[in-house]
């Protein structure tokens, strides 16, 4: 997209620690940024960034959830993030937020131009607006399988359609938001509880720099929410963590465990890695 404008494209080759992106900033003007949640969260505590923060035109978030605290500390201090989504399945980008006045908190907006999508539940039947179901996507950039995995492919690319194994809803407005991985969904006694709402909550605490929530086997109710957070605070006590969950939860999506950890795990773009937490989970 930045090609086709005719505009400098400048890549990083790891962002991480956050201070490598200090350079480009200094000797470019960049007036474009895209990353994910992480990303942003780390610029946004990096001093150098924060008291000369640079003249964007647009800030594209994606790859994984975009935290409200995120999007709020960001507006307060840079600009409006807008997100998108995309899989590799569908050559980056299938939807996103329109850069408008007004923006729906959540939404990765509409298909980009050429793209369809659909929400269905599990018997594949499109389902009304404002109703969670996975979301599928159509169009002439979605692959068309996976390389010599045939099953796979069959049950991912359904009459032209690409089954992401995300949850998502549509509303009245047509504007999309994405709720979780369908695979990460908790359900806990019979009710779908999403990563990441309770994830958002967690970074509400002032104490919390990053939070992952997964599922975890349950005798009496299927699942339990399971939580892992990085704290800023030695002395954060897991009490303190229960209070803040209670004060902002019902009941069921409250954590029944806690575990505090120095970082966790990410990818090498900085997306948190839910699965390499489900392998330490005991």
């Amino acid at each position: 997209m930045f090609f086709e404008g005719g505009s400098h494209n400048l890549l990083i080759p790891s962002p991480r620690p956050v201070s490598n992106l200090k350079p480009a900033f200094e000797k470019f003007k960049v007036t474009w940024l895209t990353g994910v949640d992480t990303l942003y969260a780390g610029l946004l505590a990096e001093s150098w960034f924060t008291e000369n923060p640079p003249k964007l035109t647009c800030t594209i978030s994606g790859g994984t959830a975009l935290r409200p605290t995120t999007a709020e500390n960001w507006k307060a201090k840079i600009g409006t993030i807008i997100e998108g989504f995309g899989m590799t399945e569908t050559s980056c980008a299938a939807l996103l937020h329109p850069p408008i006045d007004e923006i729906r908190q959540g939404s990765v907006g509409f298909p980009l131009p050429g793209s369809d999508i659909k929400i269905i539940n599990d018997q594949g039947h499109e389902v009304p607006l404002d109703e969670a179901g996975e979301l599928c996507v159509k169009g002439p950039q979605i692959v068309l399988g996976y390389l010599n995995r045939p099953t796979e492919t069959a049950e991912t690319f359904i009459d032209g359609w690409l089954h992401t194994g995300d949850i998502a809803k549509v509303d009245e407005d047509g504007f999309c938001y994405i709720l979780d991985r369908k695979k990460d969904m908790v359900i806990v006694s019979g009710f779908n509880v999403y990563p990441n709402e309770i994830e958002a909550i967690l970074a509400e605490h002032p104490d919390i720099i990053e939070a992952a929530v997964i599922g975890v086997p349950d005798d009496q109710t299927g699942e339990s929410v399971k939580a892992f957070i990085a704290s800023s605070n030695s002395s954060l006590s897991i009490s303190d963590i229960l209070k803040h969950c209670k004060d902002n939860l019902t009941a069921y999506k409250v954590p029944k465990s806690i575990e505090i950890l120095n970082e966790l795990p990410k990818s090498t773009v900085g997306k948190i890695l839910r699965a390499e937490l489900r392998q330490m989970k005991s």
